[in-house]
């Protein structure tokens, strides 16, 4: 839609040219001009309407009020980095016309002019800086696996190759490379050190899953978007790429049924099996069932994290304390969980009593590097607790409570970003982020929070 109107704005302007010529002061004004357009672009004084005509655009491009609410920035962003190229184009026409020309003249021989190429960046360069602006925000584990899966970029392309010479035929190229990749390859010496395009040649070698393929896929649009936004890239690619996913994927997560979360509820708070041998398995696996916390989220907590406001008593997800090791895995996981009534009622309060001479709450795990404080509650859950009650089928992990949780709340007509902000997910579209970025209270959380309910055996 930008496009198309300033097509047509440059046309008059040209047209205009050709028969008046262009009025005296207008190339400093027009140069000026462009200069706000090139900082408002760029987040400086975004919102202004300083040569906005937000009516004209809307109504030449059929944008209705709501539709310009509802995009009204990434809209003004796209508007003022059409009308800033729009008036460059004008400059360079005027450039032209300022100049006699000797096309008559005999020429001296020369050779073909090459193809221009369109400005942008090598990949290698640009990667580095899309790591820097987002290491921020992602936990240092994320970090790495997104630079794992950029690093395939780098090996197929090279790091001085262009973005602006990478085509949608490239990128399918890269995606049958991905299609082919051993999925040991990070674990096999031998493979780390050999050459992408031999690796993907091996006979024999189990390959990645699509749910993989399409993680890496992801993060390559999230970056030739960036790109393109920053102007690194004159495009974007890979979007709609992603790979279909296999029917009944065996390792695809799930959520435990009704009946499965009551038999865990019982076991856990009657250990009639005898299988629930410490507090710490017990109290971690019920704060899974209640909050949907990632498993080292809650194997992490710090006594002081359980804290209480204006009477609700909640779990305050953090990566802040004296621990270095506690991390988070984005912005958006860190929040505040109202505690379920059924935790309190069960006596989850008087546990966290329990504790108070230490700093964790679950003290008795170690850190571990590679799964950080959840691998004792994890390996547990995993491959004792669940097997011994029959419960263990393709699928079915501690990290499945976070599954029930987020489909619970759904079936219980809790609005999508309140169960969002409730597990930690980043919330999406312009009125979340932009307009309500203070989130929900800690009073709307718990009304949410209570909706979650367990039918308790008889």
């Amino acid at each position: 839609m930008v496009h198309r109107y300033f097509k047509a704005s440059l046309d008059k302007y040209l047209e205009r040219l050709n028969d008046k010529g262009f009025p005296d002061g207008s190339i400093s004004a027009m140069q000026q001009e462009i200069e706000i357009h090139e900082n408002a672009a760029d987040g400086e004084d975004l919102l202004s309407d300083l040569y906005l005509d937000s009516n004209a655009f809307s109504k030449a491009s059929d944008i209705s009020p709501q539709d310009w609410e509802d995009n009204e920035m990434d809209l003004r962003r796209e508007w003022r980095k059409g009308r800033r190229d729009m008036l460059r184009r004008v400059l360079e026409a005027v450039e032209r016309l300022e100049h006699y020309s000797y096309d008559d003249a005999p020429a001296a021989t020369v050779s073909p002019p090459t193809k221009t190429l369109p400005a942008s960046s090598p990949i290698g360069m640009a990667i580095d800086d899309f790591i820097t602006e987002h290491s921020r925000q992602w936990a240092e584990k994320t970090v790495g696996q997104n630079r794992a899966y950029l690093n395939i970029l780098i090996e197929y392309f090279g790091p001085d190759r262009l973005l602006g010479t990478i085509t949608k035929q490239d990128a399918n190229e890269v995606k049958k490379v991905l299609q082919a990749l051993p999925s040991s390859r990070n674990t096999k010496p031998a493979l780390k050190n050999m050459p992408l395009m031999e690796v993907v040649k091996l006979p024999g070698q189990k390959k990645i899953a699509p749910k993989t393929i399409n993680s890496h896929i992801q993060m390559f649009k999230s970056f030739f978007d960036w790109a393109e936004r920053h102007g690194y890239s004159p495009h974007s690619l890979f979007d709609g790429m992603k790979v279909a996913k296999g029917k009944n994927s065996k390792s695809q997560r799930k959520p435990f049924s009704p009946e499965q979360i009551r038999l865990l509820h019982t076991e856990l708070t009657t250990n009639l099996s005898g299988l629930v041998r410490k507090e710490s398995h017990k109290w971690g696996m019920l704060l899974g069932i209640f909050t949907g916390a990632r498993l080292n989220e809650i194997c992490q907590l710090d006594i002081k994290d359980v804290q209480q406001e204006c009477g609700t008593w909640f779990l305050n997800i953090t990566d802040e304390g004296d621990d270095d090791n506690k991390s988070v895995k984005s912005t958006a996981a860190r929040r505040k969980v109202p505690l379920h009534p059924e935790l309190i009622r069960l006596g989850f309060l008087e546990f966290v009593d329990s504790r108070r001479q230490r700093t964790r709450l679950f003290s008795d795990y170690s850190y571990s590097a590679n799964g950080g404080y959840g691998r004792n509650l994890g390996r547990w859950c995993n491959e004792s607790f669940l097997s011994k009650l029959d419960l263990k089928e393709p699928g079915l992990v501690f990290h499945s409570l976070r599954h029930t949780v987020v489909t619970r709340l759904s079936q219980a007509d809790v609005p999508e970003p309140i169960v969002q902000c409730i597990v930690g997910h980043a919330r999406s579209g312009v009125t979340q982020e932009v307009y309500n970025r203070e989130g929900y209270t800690l009073a709307q959380l718990k009304e949410a929070i209570d909706r979650l309910t367990i039918d308790k055996a008889n």
